[in-house]
Parts: C-alpha cells; sequence; structure tokens
C-alpha cells in the first residue's frame, strides 16, 4: 500500500515562471509524504517563498507553517500591488523601510546600475551564499539572484528571482517589481564600490583630472568611499539616457 497522498495546486500570474511548460496556468496533483508544510511543498514543486503572497487552502487563507494532509485544493499568489489582502494572512514580510539591495556574483553590471540609479547596492566578486544570506538579514537588504534554489533558503526573507538576463532590462525589472519610478537618484552613488558622492570644486581635485578634463569641465562630485572623481562627460549623457528609458519602461509595466 502506498504512504503518498496528494493535493491540488494551482499558480498564479508569474509564479508560473517557475513550473514547467505542462503544469503553467492549471491545476495539478502533488504528491507527497507524510504531512508536509505548505511552504515546504511550494518550494518542493519549484516557487521560492519569497516570490509568494497568499495561499489559500480549501478556499481559507493560510501561513506557510499550515500542514498538507492530502485532498486539499491551494491557490497560491504572487505579491499583490493592486488588491487590499489586509484580511488575510499575507505571506511576504513588510516592506524594508530603506530599499537596499544585495547581488549574487554573477549581477555585477546590474550592481553599477543599480548604484548609477542611486540604490545602495551591495556587491563583491567573491561572495558565496552564507554572506549573501547575511549581508540580506543583517544590513535590511534585498536579495537578487538568478539562482532559485538561493531564494528558496529559509532563512532569506526579502528577495526577487530575476527573469531577465540582459543587464539593463534586469535593472528595468528591479524598478518596476518593487515600484521604484519616483525612488531614483541617479548620480549619488560610486558605480564601482557603492560609496555616496558629494560635489568637490575643481581645485580640491584637479591633481585627479587628465589634462583635457580640466579644461572642459567645471562641475565635478568625488565618492567618500574610493576618492573617484565624476564628471558629466559623455558617459554620464548616455548612462542619464538610460536611466530615462528605464524609468519610462517601468511606468509601461506598470
Amino acid at each position: 500500500m502506498s504512504d503518498h497522498t496528494s493535493a491540488e495546486f494551482r499558480f498564479y500570474e508569474e509564479l508560473n515562471d517557475f513550473l514547467p511548460d505542462h503544469l503553467r496556468r492549471r491545476s495539478f496533483s502533488y504528491r507527497f509524504r507524510g504531512t508536509p508544510s505548505v511552504k515546504d511543498a511550494i518550494e518542493a514543486i519549484g516557487v521560492p517563498h519569497t516570490e509568494v503572497d497568499l495561499v489559500l487552502v480549501d478556499g481559507r487563507s493560510v501561513d506557510f507553517a499550515h500542514r498538507l494532509a492530502g485532498g486539499e485544493r491551494v491557490a497560491v499568489y504572487p505579491v499583490f500591488e493592486r488588491l487590499d489582502i489586509a484580511p488575510l494572512t499575507r505571506l511576504r514580510p513588510q516592506p524594508l523601510r530603506v530599499t537596499r539591495f544585495v547581488l549574487d556574483v554573477h549581477l555585477g553590471k546590474l550592481a553599477r546600475y543599480l548604484r548609477l540609479a542611486g540604490f545602495d547596492t551591495a556587491y563583491r566578486t567573491h561572495c558565496d551564499d552564507r554572506e549573501l544570506i547575511r549581508l540580506s538579514l543583517e544590513e535590511g537588504r534585498i536579495l537578487l539572484s538568478r539562482d532559485v534554489g538561493l531564494l528558496k533558503h529559509g532563512s532569506v526573507t526579502h528577495g526577487h528571482w530575476l527573469r531577465a538576463t540582459d543587464p539593463r532590462l534586469q535593472l528595468r525589472e528591479v524598478i518596476a517589481v518593487f515600484d521604484l519610478r519616483d525612488s531614483l537618484r541617479a548620480f549619488t552613488r560610486c558605480m564601482v564600490c557603492n560609496g555616496e558622492l558629494r560635489r568637490v570644486d575643481k581645485a580640491e581635485v584637479m591633481d585627479r583630472l587628465p589634462p583635457r578634463v580640466r579644461v572642459a569641465f567645471a562641475e565635478f562630485a568625488q565618492c567618500a568611499g574610493c576618492g573617484r572623481v565624476y564628471w558629466p562627460g559623455s558617459h554620464y549623457d548616455r548612462m542619464r539616457k538610460l536611466l530615462e528609458d528605464v524609468r519610462e519602461d517601468a511606468a509601461d509595466e506598470a
């Protein structure tokens, strides 16, 4: 006699991104042993808990610790931006008061773009999963990754699995998902070290400037962390255009 039982699952909206094609946007049977928690079942199916905002079991809102006995109908929903579900058991933690990020080692270009947009972004070329999770928890940072397994770690409270692979599209995705269009503070952070930029007089940084820059530019900013000097050259214009385009694209997706 089999010791397996099953429950009927249905995942909604972008949660289907984590499922194989034959399970997307339809109800399907999930077989299990014992009485697993809703959280364990959802992650065994392939969806990180950080992406889930509401679970209904037989029409009743439950938390992640709810145990399955078999025979239930389980509906799983992502974060709700336009629907008030306050009376229900909302599973995602409250938004962080300050939006800060930590990125895994494969997202270096996105880290530079987020810093360009003014967001406090921790990134190191050599940082294992344990350190990423520690930074996320201790410093209140949203963990961004293309690694679904990392976001399934039970300690992670704020995270997002990036669908896009192109860094510019990833930037647009982050701004849209976290509704950051009005929070951009361009050219306030160093793209290299994440330090804050401050305006400086040319005289303070004259010895750091190439000869042509000394003649052509009058406005400068310097990183309080690494000391790098920035000025509004052609690179500045390209980056400003990038942010303008990303802001517009994110608004279109809202």
